[in-house]
């Protein structure tokens, strides 16, 4: 029998993993629907030089007692949304109230990745205020349309990380910024579990619904697709279903 391959290997140790938590910004722009996105810092920190939506990790003061109550994810969404609140705050200088954040994403990222985060992906209409930045943890910002980041990435004028630019891809296409909300609130949460594996075309992003899943020896064998080919650029992202 031959044995199932991997790229993504299993953690040296079982620490566990924490929780964090992005919030989309959106406004209406002159052409369509845009993204605010923010630079951090080039040699430092964590994604260097990527531009990323506003977000960070979950602290000990946005998880309250009250919320002992609930389902255990149900607890760790309340928790993720404050810390959303929080850190667009900080980050942005932008206030943002947690009933207007629409959950549209949990990212859990590879096994093999130096620092591991539940991610919750949340998205939301931007206050009309003036933004202020964080200067220790963003260096620069820019409102752009989704089709403008990612074409920018595609000539490496832009860095982008694989949630933002997977985000990025599925919000394209949209009118205004009510029918992005609308579609988010509709659809629902989606998860991405992911494994770093490879194919005939380098490494590849690999999320449950592909038919190498598991097992990167399948990856040119016919079945289903979620996949993001990361080896070079323009990246190409398939997803047999609608996510």
């Amino acid at each position: 029998m031959m044995a199932v391959r991997k790229s993504d290997p299993a953690p040296i140790d079982d620490a566990p993993i924490g929780v964090a938590a992005t919030v989309v910004l959106l406004r209406e722009g002159a052409a369509g629907p845009e993204v605010l996105l923010l630079e951090r810092p080039r040699h430092r920190g964590s994604f260097a030089g990527a531009w990323v939506f506003p977000g960070g990790g979950v602290d000990p003061s946005d998880r309250l007692p009250t919320d002992a109550a609930a389902p255990a994810e149900a607890i760790e969404e309340l928790a993720a949304r404050r810390a959303a609140v929080r850190e667009v705050r900080e980050e942005t200088g932008l206030d943002v109230s947690p009933d207007a954040l629409v959950a549209t994403a949990l990212w859990i990222p590879p096994r093999s990745a130096p620092k591991r985060l539940r991610t919750w992906f949340y998205l939301a209409p931007a206050p009309n205020d003036p933004i202020v930045l964080a200067q220790d943890e963003v260096i620069d910002y820019s409102w752009l349309r989704p089709e403008t980041a990612l074409a920018r990435h595609a000539s490496t004028d832009l860095t982008l990380i694989a949630p933002t630019w997977v985000t990025l891809y599925g919000l394209q296409g949209f009118g205004a910024v009510a029918e992005i909300v609308a579609s988010a609130q509709q659809s629902g949460l989606a998860h991405y579990e992911t494994r770093l594996g490879a194919s005939s075309s380098g490494p590849v992003l690999f999320w449950a619904g592909d038919v190498a899943y598991a097992d990167d020896l399948l990856a040119e064998q016919e079945g289903g697709r979620h996949r993001l080919e990361i080896g070079q650029v323009p990246w190409v992202y398939s997803a047999s279903e609608r996510r």
